[in-house]
């Protein structure tokens, strides 16, 4: 059974954008839609085009504003570092999607595979540097929208540590699906 499916990720907004009828609100789908798929490919020139020169993350999960990125370059340097830590293949199973002219909510189980090697460097005992282990927790995504149209952050909320643990969750290729 597969853990991991990138697809599901944008599985929700697919959906909506099949009934959704108001010109802006289809255009703020369209944009996460492009966002979700270009992260999940790693292609860096789509994903950035999402993010608006005034994007401010907020990673609320990491304490005293450690996890706050300002300014569009240090988002991309977060992506860039993401990327090279080989923990893109993650799922966001969404089940709330709510989406307004100014903001989209997503919430739901965020599952990820990290490579048994970056997972090492951070100083988890894995017994396999050549797996994967799932990380596994609740995430609530609000990507507020700017006046250009582009998202102006991804602040997160996460209900649990997705980390504690990570070491014996390994995972099997076959959890993971391909895109």
């Amino acid at each position: 059974m597969t853990v991991i499916d990138q697809r599901v990720t944008w599985a929700k907004v697919e959906e909506r954008l099949e009934t959704e009828t108001d010109p802006e609100l289809r255009r703020n789908l369209e944009l996460l839609l492009q966002h979700q798929i270009a992260e999940a490919s790693l292609d860096m020139e789509k994903l950035m085009a999402t993010v608006s020169e005034h994007a401010h993350y907020h990673m609320h999960s990491i304490a005293n504003g450690a996890g706050d990125l300002v300014g569009k370059s240090a988002v991309q340097k977060f992506y860039e570092d993401f990327a090279a830590s080989g923990a893109q293949k993650l799922q966001l199973d969404t089940e709330w999607l709510v989406v307004d002219r100014h903001c989209i909510v997503t919430e739901g189980t965020m599952r990820m595979a990290y490579p048994g090697s970056t997972l090492a460097a951070r100083g988890v005992p894995v017994d396999d540097v050549d797996a994967s282990y799932l990380y596994e927790a609740r995430m609530c995504v609000l990507w507020p929208i700017g006046e250009d149209g582009l998202f102006t952050g991804e602040d997160t909320y996460t209900s649990t540590d997705g980390f504690i643990g990570i070491e014996h969750r390994k995972l099997s290729p076959s959890d993971i699906a391909t895109i």
